[in-house]
C-alpha cells in the first residue's frame, strides 16, 4: 500500500510538472523581462499568462504540501491545501496583472492584452483592423478566476482521494474519483484549445458553427466538472447529497459562466446559430439554445452522480 501511494504521488507530481511546463516558460520570460525593462514588448508576449501560469505554480505547490498538511491535518488537510492553492493563484494573479505591455508607443496593462483573446484569435483582430488589445474591462476576469478555481479545487480534491485511497484503502470511491479524473482532465483539454485558438471566434457576435459547438461544449463540461467535483465529496449520502446537489452546483456553474460572458459583452451574448431556437427569448439575454446548454450541463452530472450512487436508497 505504501509503494503504491509512493508510486502515484511521484508520478503526479512529475505529471503536473510536465503539464505546466509552457504556463510557467511563458511567467518566467515575462517575469524577467519586467525586472530588466518594467515592462513587456508586444512581440515577446506569450499568450496566455493568466490565469494559467499562476494556476500552475499554485497547484504544484499545494499538491506538493499535500502530504504533510495531511499528516499534520487529517480531517482538514483537504480545506487547508485548497484554500493554500486558491491564495496562493490570487496572490501570483494580482502580480501578474500589474505588469505592462508596449506595442508602438501604446501601454496598457498585460490583463487588457488577456481580455481581447477572449473575443477572437489575433490573427482576426488585425485582419478586421483592430488592435491585438481592448480598453481593460477588468470583468473578464470573472472567467479566469471561476475556471482557475474550478481546475484548482478538482486537482487538489483529486490527490487528495487518490491518496487516501492508497494509504486508508479506501477503493469504494474509485469510480467516483476515475469519474472526476476524466471530466477535469477534458476540461483542461478545452482550456488548452481556447488559449490557442478562443474556440475560433470571428471578433462578432455571430460566431461560427464550429465555434458554437466548442463554446457550448465548453459552458457544459465547465458545469459537470464542478458538479462531479461535489459529487465525489457527497459519493454514498442521500440522494439529495450525492445527486441532485452535485446537478444543480453544475448548471449554477454554467449559469455563472454565462453571466460572465453578459457582463464582459455588455448584457449580450454569442449568438449559437441563425434560427429562432439561437435567438434570446424577448427581454431575457438567454436564447432556448442556453437554456438547454445550461440543462444539458446538470441532466449529464445527475446521471454520472446517479450512476456512481445508484446502490443508495
Amino acid at each position: 500500500m505504501k509503494n503504491e501511494y509512493k508510486t502515484f504521488y511521484i508520478l503526479s507530481i512529475i505529471i503536473l510538472i510536465l503539464l505546466s511546463i509552457y504556463p510557467i516558460y511563458m511567467g518566467i520570460a515575462v517575469f524577467l523581462q519586467y525586472l530588466q525593462n518594467g515592462y513587456v514588448t508586444a512581440e515577446e508576449y506569450p499568450k496566455y499568462i493568466i490565469p494559467y501560469t499562476p494556476m500552475c505554480i499554485a497547484i504544484i505547490v499545494s499538491a506538493s504540501l499535500l502530504p504533510l498538511i495531511y499528516k499534520l491535518s487529517k480531517r482538514y488537510s483537504l480545506i487547508i491545501d485548497s484554500c493554500i492553492g486558491i491564495a496562493l493563484f490570487l496572490a501570483g494573479e494580482l502580480f501578474f496583472e500589474q505588469i505592462k505591455v508596449i506595442e508602438g508607443y501604446t501601454v496598457l496593462p498585460l490583463q487588457s492584452w488577456q481580455y481581447s483573446l477572449c473575443a477572437a484569435t489575433p490573427e482576426v483582430l488585425q485582419s478586421i483592423g483592430e488592435p491585438i488589445y481592448a480598453e481593460n474591462n477588468p470583468v473578464f476576469k470573472l472567467h479566469f478566476y471561476m475556471i482557475a478555481i474550478v481546475i484548482i479545487l478538482n486537482i487538489i480534491g483529486l490527490l487528495y482521494g487518490f491518496m487516501r485511497m492508497f494509504k486508508e484503502g479506501l477503493y469504494q470511491k474509485k469510480k467516483s474519483l476515475v469519474v472526476q479524473l476524466i471530466c477535469i482532465t477534458v476540461f483542461v483539454g478545452l482550456c488548452i484549445l481556447a488559449c490557442f485558438t478562443a474556440f475560433y471566434r470571428n471578433g462578432t457576435l455571430h460566431i461560427s458553427p464550429l465555434s458554437a459547438f466548442l463554446t457550448g461544449l465548453f459552458f457544459i463540461v465547465f458545469g459537470v466538472t464542478f458538479g462531479t467535483y461535489f459529487a465525489g465529496h457527497f459519493y454514498g449520502k442521500s440522494r439529495l447529497l450525492s445527486v441532485w446537489i452535485p446537478a444543480a452546483t453544475a448548471m449554477l456553474t454554467t449559469i455563472a459562466m454565462y453571466i460572465g460572458e453578459l457582463l464582459l459583452m455588455d448584457g449580450y451574448l454569442f449568438v449559437l446559430g441563425k434560427c429562432i431556437f439561437f435567438e434570446p427569448l424577448g427581454t431575457v439575454p438567454f436564447s432556448p439554445c442556453d437554456i438547454l446548454i445550461i440543462l444539458i450541463s446538470g441532466i449529464i452530472t445527475a446521471s454520472l452522480s446517479f450512476f456512481l450512487n445508484r446502490q443508495i436508497k
